[in-house]
């Protein structure tokens, strides 16, 4: 792993000094461990009535409310979440775009995250997506002693899941970072990041020369993936269908992320790096002030 990245990677883990992990309030999918969810769920702090329905548990149903309503009602408690925080980060090419802070802003959010997480009492275990899901080097340490990064992938983290998915840790919360820039149905990814889950939060990381394409001209256009090099004349139309393709692929993911019961958001990596402010994050309310 070059210095740079050891660097980015250390800027990050002092940013996360000022962050605690979360759980987010859409936290849909766990039943048992040590931190409380928003959702209804195991454990022993009451949160409220509904009425009771056929298969419920009858050790719930709440008889001094039928004696006093003659109604059938049960308790709900709040769910419990797993304290462990699985990471995944995608290998790809993409993601260090050259004369761009994607790098940079991709490895430091992602020590920022590790460190948020030990804030709140969370384990954590670090995963690159490359030729499969591996785990990073030191991965459940603290980042800047992480080891064997390297954004080089030339395959999608699709190929990654398929070759060798993560043997996650059940009940956790997932968060992946990337770019999303590959073609296919993000439910390839997505299903793998919900399933047994506690909550799942994908937070794509683009370069401003991702989202807003170039000046008018001629310009030469070089696929980081693969090295394809194409030689286009961007005028106004091609600027328009830029944006639009680029806002379908995102609602294309916000959707896929809707139905899985995830939380997504974008952030520009120029925009990350300038001052390490993640309001957008904890006003979602996956990171809160420490």
């Amino acid at each position: 792993m070059n210095e740079a990245y050891r660097a980015y990677l250390m800027d990050g883990e002092r940013a996360g000094t000022r962050y605690a992990l979360s759980v987010p309030p859409n936290a849909p999918f766990g039943t048992t461990g040590g931190h409380l969810s928003n959702r209804p769920g195991s454990s022993l702090e009451f949160m409220d009535h509904r009425e009771y329905q056929p298969g419920d548990d009858l050790r719930r149903i709440d008889w001094s409310a039928y004696a006093r309503s003659d109604r059938l009602t049960v308790k709900l408690y709040r769910e419990e979440v797993s304290p462990h925080l699985d990471l995944l980060v995608d290998g790809s090419r993409s993601m260090a775009l050259e004369e761009t802070d994607k790098a940079r802003a991709t490895l430091g959010l992602a020590a920022m995250f590790a460190a948020a997480a030990s804030n709140a009492g969370y384990s954590h275990c670090g995963w690159l997506a490359r030729g499969g899901c591996e785990k990073i080097g030191n991965g459940a340490d603290r980042p800047s002693v992480w080891e064997g990064i390297e954004l080089d992938n030339t395959g999608s983290p699709a190929d990654a899941f398929r070759r060798m998915p993560p043997a996650w840790r059940p009940r956790a919360i997932r968060i992946f970072l990337s770019d999303l820039f590959w073609l296919g149905d993000p439910m390839q990814v997505l299903w793998h990041l919900a399933e047994g889950a506690s909550s799942v939060v994908v937070v794509q990381v683009v370069a401003k020369a991702d989202a807003e394409p170039p000046e008018r001209g001629n310009i030469r256009l070089v696929d980081s993936e693969s090295d394809e090099v194409m030689e286009v004349f961007l005028d106004a139309v091609a600027q328009r269908r830029y944006r639009e393709a680029f806002a379908r692929h995102q609602e294309n993911w916000a959707r896929g992320c809707r139905q899985v019961g995830a939380l997504m958001t974008t952030l520009v990596a120029e925009d990350v790096v300038r001052d390490w402010q993640l309001d957008d994050l904890v006003a979602a309310e996956v990171l809160k002030v420490a």
